[in-house]
């Protein structure tokens, strides 16, 4: 994804009485979750959070961004899997107080800060694991929510712990936003996907088309691929609307993120809609000024 953030680095909002706005990095705006779920939101929706809060999400985030590089990276299949063996002993030493790596000693502050559960750091590299195993095909819909549950709705409950809402109802806001950001960014990296030689389309929503090929090259370019997106952004439309429901049964302060970053990926969807299905290389980003009147919005709310 191109990054926009820098367009707008001499804004000057203060979102909060302690939060202070940064200048964009572009070390953190490659940073990128499982399908690349972050992107150029990270940037507009951090700003919301106080500094040490912004810290531990940028700690996050570059974890999420090594293991994503394994996964997506040049290196065999097997070198794939000792690294990400090598990543979990690394979990396993920072939650027994003794992290090795640059990245796991940023996280050290904040799991204690936070709460943050160790499960859920396995769970991301479990997800990562499903891309080194092999090329992902048109999984089934059991299988493609076990992947967004893996790789973007764990780190969902790791983000709104930081945020500062351990709630149920925060809970469901990872659930239900991930699962949602998660089905965008397959929509929106269909391409580049295919030039990975994977297909994440759910092989029911497929043969419920009359596609029963899953070479993705192939699928690609059928005449049916307009419904099968389609189907797939209904699903994603009812994951954020269940999100938003989510969002609203916590307190405002703490989900003023959650509420930028459903905001600018809903915005995305639509932008892919309008943009169609048949220019799959043709970019498609959530408007800049977009993300910035939705953080005015919520940075202006009060506590």
């Amino acid at each position: 994804m191109t990054i926009v953030e820098h367009l707008c680095a001499p804004i000057s909002v203060r979102p909060g009485p302690d939060a202070t706005i940064d200048a964009p990095d572009t070390r953190e705006n490659a940073i990128a979750p499982r399908r690349r779920a972050v992107g150029s939101w990270f940037f507009w929706a951090m700003q919301l959070l106080p500094a040490q809060r912004r810290k531990a999400m940028r700690a996050l985030y570059t974890f999420c961004r090594e293991v994503d590089d394994i996964a997506d990276g040049e290196a065999s299949r097997s070198l794939k899997q000792i690294l990400l063996s090598n990543w979990r002993s690394e979990i396993a030493h920072l939650y027994a107080g003794r992290p090795h790596h640059n990245v796991t000693r940023g996280l050290s502050e904040a799991i204690h800060l936070y709460g943050l559960q160790c499960d859920d750091f396995l769970a991301i590299i479990d997800g990562m694991e499903m891309d080194a195993q092999t090329d992902i095909r048109a999984p089934s819909l059991a299988q493609l929510d076990r992947y967004c549950e893996r790789v973007a709705v764990a780190a969902g409950r790791i983000s709104v712990r930081i945020f500062g809402e351990a709630s149920p109802a925060g809970q469901r806001v990872a659930a239900e936003l991930g699962r949602a950001m998660q089905l965008t960014s397959i929509l929106r990296d269909l391409a580049e996907d295919a030039r990975r030689h994977r297909l994440y389309l759910p092989r029911e929503v497929l043969h419920a088309h009359g596609i029963f090929a899953t070479t993705p090259s192939w699928v690609l370019a059928q005449p049916a691929l307009p419904d099968v997106c389609s189907d797939l952004v209904g699903l994603a439309e009812y994951h954020y609307a269940a999100a938003a429901e989510a969002i609203a049964a916590c307190p405002r302060w703490t989900m003023r993120p959650a509420a930028v970053l459903l905001g600018t990926n809903r915005a995305l969807l639509h932008e892919l809609l309008a943009r169609g299905w048949r220019r799959l290389d043709e970019p498609v980003r959530a408007p800049a000024w977009h993300k910035l009147t939705l953080v005015i919005r919520h940075g202006l709310a009060g506590r």
